[in-house]
C-alpha cells in the first residue's frame, strides 16, 4: 500500500488495514510542509514530529510512538482484522494558528521481510544461497498466512449469506401464512355478513 494524503496541522487521520494474525508490518512515511510563499510543499518539514499509533481489532493499543518528519514504524499483528492506524503531528501552536497543511507520503508493506543484499554479499555463495533460502521460506508463511486469513473471512461471509437467506425464507413463509390467514379471516367475515343480512 502505497499513497498519500492531506492533513491538518492538528489534524489526525486514520487509515485502516485488513492484516492476518502473527504478520509483520512496516511503514515508512515523510512530511511535507505547505510553503504559503511558494505555493507548494517543501521536501522536507524540519522540526515537525508525527506520533504514531497502531490499534488492533480489540481497541488494544500495539503502538504509540513520537517520530521525526521522516522515519520507519513497525508493529506484529496478533490478531486477524481491521488494524487502525493514525497519523497526528506534534505541533503545538494553537489550532487557531494552525493553519498549515501537510502532506503524509505513506507506503506500508504486510508481512515483508528485506533481504540486506549487503550483508548478503559479504558471505560466501553457500550463506548466500541459505539466507535467499529462509527469506523464500518466510514468504511462503506470510502466503499461508494470508491465504488461511482470506478462507476465515470467506467462511465467515458465506455463514452470513446463509443466515440471511434463510431469514428471507422464514419471513417470506410468515408473510405468506399471514395472507392466507387474512384471506381466510375476510371470507369468513363477509359470508357471515351476508348471512346476518340474508342476502345469502
Amino acid at each position: 500500500l502505497a499513497l498519500y494524503f492531506h492533513i491538518g496541522e492538528r489534524e489526525e487521520k486514520c487509515i485502516i488495514e485488513d492484516i492476518p494474525s502473527d504478520t509483520l508490518v512496516v511503514g515508512n512515511y515523510k512530511v511535507q510542509r505547505w510553503d504559503i510563499h511558494k505555493h507548494d510543499f517543501l521536501e522536507s518539514a524540519p522540526g515537525l514530529g508525527m506520533f504514531v499509533t497502531v490499534t488492533s481489532p480489540t481497541g488494544e493499543v500495539l503502538l504509540s510512538k513520537l517520530y521525526g518528519p521522516q522515519g520507519t514504524f513497525s508493529f506484529t499483528s496478533y490478531l486477524s482484522g481491521e488494524h487502525i492506524i493514525c497519523f497526528q503531528s506534534n505541533s503545538t501552536r494553537f489550532a487557531v494558528t494552525a493553519g498549515s497543511k501537510l502532506r503524509i507520503h505513506l507506503d506500508i508493506r504486510v508481512g515483508e521481510h528485506f533481504l540486506d543484499e549487503s550483508s548478503i554479499q559479504a558471505k560466501d555463495k553457500v550463506n548466500e544461497v541459505n539466507v535467499r533460502l529462509e527469506h523464500l521460506i518466510e514468504q511462503i508463511h506470510h502466503v499461508t498466512r494470508e491465504q488461511d486469513y482470506e478462507r476465515e473471512r470467506e467462511e465467515k461471509f458465506r455463514k452470513t449469506s446463509e443466515e440471511t437467506n434463510s431469514n428471507i425464507l422464514w419471513w417470506a413463509i410468515v408473510q405468506t401464512l399471514i395472507l392466507i390467514s387474512v384471506g381466510i379471516w375476510q371470507i369468513k367475515s363477509l359470508r357471515d355478513f351476508f348471512i346476518s343480512k340474508k342476502l345469502v
